[in-house]
């Protein structure tokens, strides 16, 4: 089978919007060639230090490919992807060069562009991410394993807006608690929240290949009794109160429901917010607590900053 390689160079503010844009044309995931990879300093103490090949890397702005079947569509696909990229500026998000290309491989050189970009990642103290097809072994005895695919699943958990959710769902999350995940994509912040010891995951996706890669990611990690996937938008129709309600998705989106969410949220329990830049930080938090929300904690990184807001008692 012949696949067609899209490449888009841009920036990594647009890097979550352009993956769901890929994501929602069809392509299986995505990869991302940021020349920041090249420079981080890594412990070796989280497992071995794989060395990275300048070559594959842009020498400005950050790559963005995926993968899509060519077919007789194929044209009308990548028009809709370039103009869904394009309208990207209309939400102030800087695509950056903007550049396109499409190149063809086939079914095995696809596979092999795959599994090369991605290996154990350490994120949290207790969780590591990793790919289904590499054998590894828990540093220690705490130590929580997300297995994922990346092929199959939108959102490979490494991230930095992804990072920071379950840095604070380690902290916030206690055994028997409720988790609402809005927006789960692959399904990793609902694995983590259940890995936790929550007792009651519910993850909600707009998009159906959405939820079917985050019911077999669930289905991968053993945690199907716990995780429930369904198809919603934000959470319109959504009963029942949670101890903590997470969102991974852009600003623009976060504050379409802030006041939904304080509804939903018991109180004293915890709003997690992420996926938003810099510039929106400020709007974010003011919808939040314009809800009723408390901020109790701005997390940064790189670019990205994740909001903790707590429902007063």
């Amino acid at each position: 089978m012949k696949w067609s390689e899209i490449s888009i160079l841009t920036t990594n503010e647009a890097i979550e919007p352009i993956s769901n844009i890929l994501h929602e044309s069809g392509a299986s995931g995505v990869v991302i060639e940021d020349p920041a990879e090249l420079v981080k300093e890594r412990e070796d103490m989280f497992g071995e230090i794989y060395q990275l090949n300048p070559d594959d890397y842009p020498t400005d702005g950050v790559m963005v490919k995926a993968y899509l079947p060519v077919n007789s569509f194929l044209g009308e696909t990548v028009d809709e992807i370039k103009q869904g990229i394009t309208n990207l500026v209309t939400y102030d998000i800087d695509i950056g060069e903007n550049k396109v290309e499409i190149s063809e491989v086939n079914e095995e050189e696809w596979a092999t562009a795959w599994k090369k970009y991605y290996h154990p990642v350490k994120i949290s103290d207790k969780f590591t991410i990793v790919p289904t097809w590499e054998d590894y072994t828990p540093v220690h005895s705490d130590e929580l394993i997300i297995e994922l695919d990346p092929g199959m699943a939108f959102g490979t958990g490494t991230h930095p807006t992804t990072v920071m959710c379950i840095q604070a769902l380690e902290r916030i999350v206690k055994e028997h608690d409720s988790v609402i995940d809005v927006g789960t994509g692959s399904g990793v912040l609902s694995i983590a929240s259940a890995l936790l010891a929550a007792d009651q995951v519910r993850a909600y996706d707009l998009d159906e290949v959405a939820v079917r890669s985050a019911r077999l990611n669930v289905k991968l990690n053993k945690v199907q009794e716990r995780v429930s996937v369904d198809a919603n938008n934000l959470l319109n129709g959504v009963t029942g109160q949670a101890d903590v309600i997470v969102a991974n998705i852009l600003a623009e989106i976060i504050l379409r429901f802030t006041e939904d969410a304080y509804e939903l949220v018991k109180p004293g329990g915890y709003f997690i917010t992420s996926g938003i830049i810099q510039p929106k930080k400020q709007e974010v938090r003011d919808s939040l607590e314009a809800a009723g929300f408390h901020i109790e904690e701005i997390m940064v990184m790189e670019d990205w900053v994740a909001i903790i807001a707590v429902k007063p008692e």
